[in-house]
């Protein structure tokens, strides 16, 4: 056998190091017993990564010379890459990061006051094809791995400086985390479990379980699971008081109905051990579609026996859709008639939207397996060539 050849066999068996970005404390005490060391060996990972932003292994010097060696040899700590950042007039950034094969996610830090929201993709496109969001109309390509969710927190929070032994005082931090972004998260189950144990973990982010927030369209099997793993708090992507519409706002409606996903979430936020926590339920407004009086009152009668608060988004335009933004007489009108019948009930701010940052509007970049996304293009040229068909055409003499 040639030299160059036993060169070629060598790189092919050649093993890849772990990434340690998105290994929970459970599975990091593990890989540290498999080396032969001590379960302490886990928490001092979790704080260089996650506290002080280090990705080097040599240096971190409460760790010996020995094991540093080691860790270079087997492992490594990998963040996604950070392809572009855009800030918005409002304050709102956001990062559009490279994901391998071609693809790219979105994810958005919206500051407010004291607190810092980031909205987190879990998914590169989403095949729930939901019919007033830009993601499902980018297809979908695979799901994200525990160290692209975590890594997305990981990028934010060094972006601004937290991550490091004296953080930088007077400026934004991430004190919220909502899997609000591309993706249904609870197609993601496990590696989506897993980030969220990171964030909530006290040796990493520490975020707290009533800062840490889960949006479904309803996967109820899922759904059901939950609980077992997880205290953070639930957010249901609703949009509809009935069955009728939501099938075609939220095509999983047709497989679990509005009545199964409610009665699951209550199941959810029943088994927690804090009695006073509610679902988010969400609802997007959209201009003759779903923001009618009939519709609000409707909704009421709907969630009067489930534990809720309700957030109302005014939908938020993007080029492959036809549907228009609500009216701000028929978003307050629609707010009212729910505060009148007893919930507490808040209007989204738009935010980012100058930056295409808005709920919504998150697209990224999506090799599309599913060829959606072509679909939806030729579909919306067939809309505008007949919208330019109805209009007549003036002879100027």
């Amino acid at each position: 056998m040639s030299c160059e050849n036993k060169e070629n066999i060598d790189t092919q068996t050649e093993v890849a190091k772990v990434n340690l970005m998105g290994m929970s404390q459970g599975r990091l005490v593990a890989f540290f017993e498999s080396l032969g060391e001590k379960k302490f060996r886990a928490t001092q990972m979790l704080k260089w990564i996650h506290q002080l932003g280090v990705t080097d292994f040599q240096q971190m010097s409460n760790i010996s010379k020995l094991l540093r060696n080691k860790l270079d040899e087997v492992a490594e700590i990998r963040a996604p890459e950070v392809m572009g950042q855009w800030d918005s007039t409002d304050g709102t950034r956001k990062f559009l990061i490279n994901i391998s094969g071609g693809n790219a996610v979105e994810a958005v830090f919206i500051p407010e006051g004291d607190r810092g929201t980031l909205c987190v993709s879990s998914q590169v496109g989403c095949s729930l094809d939901c019919s007033f969001c830009a993601t499902g109309k980018q297809g979908f390509n695979r799901d994200l791995t525990s160290d692209e969710i975590i890594g997305q927190v990981w990028i934010a929070a060094k972006s601004f400086g937290q991550l490091q032994e004296v953080p930088v005082r007077g400026v934004r931090r991430v004190t919220n985390v909502v899997l609000m972004g591309m993706g249904e998260p609870l197609l993601n189950f496990d590696n989506v479990v897993e980030a969220m144990h990171l964030m909530m973990n006290d040796n990493a982010y520490g975020i707290s379980k009533r800062r840490v927030t889960l949006s479904t369209s309803g996967l109820v099997p899922a759904l059901d699971r939950l609980g077992k793993y997880t205290d953070a708090c639930l957010a249901i992507s609703l949009h509809a008081p009935n069955d009728a519409l939501r099938n075609e706002l939220v095509p999983i409606n047709k497989k679990y109905p509005i009545a199964q996903l409610l009665a699951s979430a209550k199941r959810y936020i029943e088994g927690l051990p804090d009695s006073h926590r509610k679902i988010t339920i969400e609802y997007t407004l959209i201009d003759h579609v779903n923001d009618r009086p009939e519709h609000a009152q409707e909704l009421a009668q709907l969630l009067i026996d489930v534990p809720v608060k309700i957030n109302l988004i005014p939908f938020n335009p993007f080029s492959l859709s036809n549907y228009k933004r609500v009216s701000n007489n028929a978003l307050r009108r629609f707010q009212q008639i729910l505060i009148d019948a007893g919930y507490t009930t808040t209007i989204r701010t738009t935010r980012g939207d100058d930056i295409d940052a808005a709920c919504g509007q998150l697209a990224g970049q999506v090799n599309d397996r599913t060829k959606r996304s072509q679909r939806y293009k030729l579909d919306q040229q067939a809309f505008l060539d007949a919208q330019n068909d109805e209009i007549p055409v003036r002879i100027v003499n």
